[in-house]
């Protein structure tokens, strides 16, 4: 194989995309980017198939060509761009404005924002060093880097950027008390409150975390994304909330919405 491979297989696509088995061999492979291979949602399939704007990877490309989408306030014109959690996608000609954000199933669920919230996104620190000269800079889950950040920024913590300017305006300690949303693992899209959290030397850290039921899970450093100050989340949040249900608790509101349906 002479380099990296430029194809992806649609059984080998990530679950969440919800790619159906049987429209073709082929899946669109994600474009190298910020965010990464499994973790990213192609623009096409974001236009394509969750809004259906567009009926083929023809017309996404046509809609992408007249430079109407924007991701993170950057017109892009790639159909396998890589947009990735928290980013935001604006399409200026129907005045819509999307975040991209976990439901509880762990899946990118189509979240309408209002434009002002657009105008900022929240970027999880991963990276806090010196640079060449003595510089310091951050570098956030979306690769981005950012020089000179306020010193009391750390790993872990979420910067609040205006998407204009590039700049930190704010900041988020990672904290017990605050809360944050898992991006990872077999809790990924839930909402809570960080209670505790377990170091391990050599191991992976552990975060413990409660939601508004007041039920417990746990996760590692790593999946926790800390979205905002004590009990207020700085976006807002899909129509579940960040809440799991349990099996029977679905099964009990589907039953409700059939019969309200049929009343």
């Amino acid at each position: 194989a002479r380099g990296p491979r430029k194809h992806m297989k649609r059984l080998a696509a990530p679950k969440h995309w919800m790619l159906d088995k049987l429209t073709g061999t082929y899946a669109p492979k994600p474009s190298p980017g910020p965010h990464k291979q499994r973790e990213c949602l192609p623009l096409v399939i974001f236009l394509r198939n969750r809004l259906k704007y567009a009926l083929n990877g023809r017309e996404v490309r046509n809609i992408l060509m007249q430079r109407l989408v924007k991701v993170d306030g950057k017109v892009r014109t790639d159909s396998t761009y890589p947009t990735g959690f928290l980013d935001v996608i604006s399409l200026e000609k129907t005045d819509e404005h999307f975040r991209l954000i976990y439901d509880v199933k762990g899946r990118f669920t189509v979240h309408r924002i209002n434009p002002q919230e657009a105008e900022f996104k929240l970027g999880k620190v991963r990276r806090c060093q010196l640079g060449a000269g003595g510089i310091p800079y951050i570098v956030t889950h979306d690769g981005r880097t950012i020089r000179y950040p306020d010193p009391l920024i750390k790993v872990n913590d979420s910067v609040k950027i205006d998407l204009a300017s590039g700049k930190v305006v704010d900041f988020i300690k990672f904290e017990v008390g605050n809360v944050a949303m898992v991006t990872g693992g077999r809790n990924m899209g839930r909402v809570g409150i960080i209670t505790h959290r377990e170091r391990h030397h050599g191991g992976f850290d552990i975060v413990e975390m409660k939601d508004a039921k007041d039920r417990l899970f746990a996760t590692r450093v790593s999946n926790v994304f800390v979205i905002g100050n004590s009990n207020k989340p700085w976006v807002s949040l899909p129509k579940d909330k960040g809440i799991k249900l349990t099996i029977a608790e679905e099964r009990d509101a589907r039953r409700e919405k059939a019969a309200e349906a049929s009343a």
